[in-house]
Parts: C-alpha cells; sequence; structure tokens
C-alpha cells in the first residue's frame, strides 16, 4: 500500500450511481483504490466505470439491489474474481421516503427496512466470511444524523439509521481486533434524497432545507476515505459530518 493507505485496496461501494456512492467512489479511485461498484441503475454504473478507467483508475460493476441477499454476494464474489480480495465494503445504498406516521405509508416503511436494514445485513452476510479468512477487512457504513435525534415525519427512517448504528456498533465488537467497523452519519447532503418523500410537504420542507445549507457529497466522501487510509491498527468507529448551519 501506498503511504495513503488506499492505493491498491479493493474497495466494494454499494448505492455507487450518485451522490455519496458516486463521489466516493471518484475520491477512491482518485488515490488508487480498485472499485467495485453496485448499484440499481447500470447505465449510470456504466457511465461512472468509464470515468474511472479514463482517468487511470480501475473499476468493475455489477447490478446491486442491496434487498437481495444474492445479489450482495454476487458483488463481494466480483470483487474476489477481479481483484483477488476484498479491502473494504462501504455499504451506502439507503432510502429515505420519509412522511409523518399519519400518512400510514406503510409499504414506504417497509421499504425503508428493507433497504436501509436488512441491505445492511446483507452486506456483512456477504462480506464477513471473506474478511474472516483473510484476517482483515473493513466495514465502512453511510448512516445519518437522523440516527442521533429525531424529527418530525422522520421515525421510520430515523429508526432504520438507529439501527444501522446499533448494529454496527455490535459488529465492532465481535470483530475481535482483525475487522474495522466504520459509520459516516452525513447531515443535510446534496443529493436527491428529498424526492423520494412521496408526501409534498415534507419534499418541499427537504428541498429547501438542502438548497439553502446543504454540504456536497464529496464532504462525505472525504470522511469515508479518512477512516479508509489510517494505518490498520486504527479504527474510526463513528464520524458525523453535517452543514455548519444544521441545528
Amino acid at each position: 500500500m501506498s503511504e495513503s493507505g488506499i492505493d491498491g485496496k479493493v474497495v466494494a461501494i454499494t448505492g455507487a450511481s450518485s451522490g455519496i456512492g458516486e463521489a466516493t467512489a471518484l475520491l477512491l479511485a482518485g488515490r488508487g483504490a480498485r472499485l467495485v461498484l453496485g448499484a440499481r441503475r447500470t447505465g449510470r454504473l456504466a457511465e461512472l466505470t468509464a470515468r474511472i478507467e479514463e482517468a487511470g483508475g480501475a473499476a468493475v460493476f455489477l447490478r446491486t439491489d442491496v434487498t437481495r441477499a444474492e445479489d450482495l454476494r454476487a458483488l463481494v464474489a466480483l470483487a474476489v474474481e477481479r481483484f483477488g480480495r476484498l479491502d473494504v465494503l462501504v455499504s451506502n445504498a439507503g432510502v429515505g421516503t420519509v412522511s409523518p406516521l399519519d400518512d400510514l405509508r406503510v409499504e414506504e416503511w417497509d421499504r425503508m427496512v428493507d433497504v436501509n436494514v436488512k441491505g445492511l445485513l446483507h452486506g456483512i452476510g456477504a462480506a464477513l466470511p471473506v474478511f474472516r479468512a483473510q484476517g482483515a477487512g473493513h466495514f465502512v457504513t453511510t448512516a445519518s444524523t437522523a440516527a442521533y435525534t429525531v424529527v418530525p415525519a422522520m421515525a421510520v427512517y430515523a429508526g432504520t439509521k438507529y439501527a444501522v448504528r446499533a448494529i454496527c456498533e455490535g459488529l465492532r465488537k465481535e470483530a475481535d481486533g482483525s475487522l474495522r467497523v466504520t459509520t459516516v452519519s452525513p447531515g443535510v447532503t446534496d443529493t436527491d434524497f428529498a424526492e423520494a418523500s412521496t408526501n409534498p410537504e415534507v419534499r418541499a420542507r427537504i428541498t429547501e432545507m438542502r438548497d439553502r445549507v446543504a454540504i456536497a457529497p464529496e464532504a462525505i466522501a472525504r470522511a469515508i476515505a479518512f477512516a479508509v487510509e489510517q494505518p490498520a491498527d486504527v479504527d474510526v468507529n463513528e464520524i458525523v459530518v453535517r452543514p455548519t448551519a444544521q441545528h
């Protein structure tokens, strides 16, 4: 590895087709990581892979729906097949179909649990055996500042993100010193998060806040890179990155 601690590492990223995932892929590729990109939008993945390769980097991609455990197993298998190992799994895929509980959007609640919680577990289930066999590996998970505070309309979303923190903390305590576990919690970030809400008032409120205070996805990518580049005996467990103007 280079002094950066990133050069040569094999990094798989879910939710890699846009936003934080895309920014992280570009930043890590620029520092010499070899990328394995997963998302549902294969057209966007193909474009991102081409950008990385044109800049001299190495990347492959696979359509990945994190609600399907077999998709995560295939993504991890692709990393091992193409690059011989997997050093880092960035579980970034998430959904925020936020709305007041009174809206009774039960299918959207289910979707958030399936993507945000089960998707994380599917990634752990796929990568953990590989990391154990290697004797090393790094789980990096995108949570949210909603994992620390609950606001109206975000009860279920926050519940999934609290669960993410709990699962990752349990994973860290079971890691036996050979694995690293990092949770990165973004605040308001300039992504398409707001568009997921089907409640017009909530969507307008989130969009207004985003347009007023949001930070760029690259800010979160730099936090992820900071955790990844540390020496093997240094585990950065939790990073919270929010706009200065966000309460």
